[in-house]
């Protein structure tokens, strides 16, 4: 198993700062208002929907220790539901035509009612898929849903920070990924 810190270590110097928020954000002073549970499963969420494989097998292998399998299973969850419902609703504000605003969706989205762990958690999970996908419509309305069940904006900013830092390390380690490719084709 790899560790957080192999995992910084990897990343070049012009991302060093990167590097340092990745050692910060996932630790609980780092994320103030979030449990390490929380953090855990939403870098998880993160990782999935920031699409480099083997960041998020190394984030779901080091936040093993840290959730359950019903937590595990709700950040893959939310990072499928919210993919699928990120481009959707993102259409719909897009769009500006008020008549599909009035469409049923017709997708289904039964996670969203029985996603296997505490709403306000999934909710966590939800926004910082959101964020990465960058639907302002799910973004705003999964706010809102935390600010219902009480999570503070100190919570809710944590985890878009987390959201956004695992985002971040995730695209500069496929660049280099493909950079380090591109050069070992050329010089063959």
């Amino acid at each position: 198993m790899i560790s957080l810190d192999a995992i910084r270590e990897s990343l070049p110097d012009y991302a060093r700062d990167l590097r340092l928020n990745l050692g910060s954000v996932l630790a609980p002073t780092g994320a103030p208002g979030l449990t390490e549970r929380q953090i855990w499963a939403i870098a998880v969420a993160a990782a999935i929907a920031s699409r480099h494989v083997p960041l998020a097998r190394n984030i779901e292998s080091l936040a093993a220790a840290h959730l359950t399998p019903a937590d595990l299973n709700a950040a893959r969850a939310a990072a499928a539901i919210m993919g699928m419902n990120n481009i959707y609703y993102r259409f719909l504000h897009l769009v500006e035509d008020a008549e599909y605003q009035q469409m049923p969706a017709r997708l289904r989205m039964n996670v969203l009612a029985n996603p296997g762990i505490d709403k306000a958690d999934f909710e966590l999970l939800s926004l910082a898929v959101s964020a990465i996908n960058g639907c302002g419509t799910c973004v705003a309305s999964h706010e809102r849903q935390l600010r219902q069940h009480g999570v503070s904006r100190e919570a809710v900013q944590s985890a878009v920070r987390i959201a956004a830092t695992v985002h971040a390390v995730a695209g500069v380690l496929e660049f280099e990924a493909h950079a380090a490719q591109t050069t070992q084709t050329q010089a063959a």
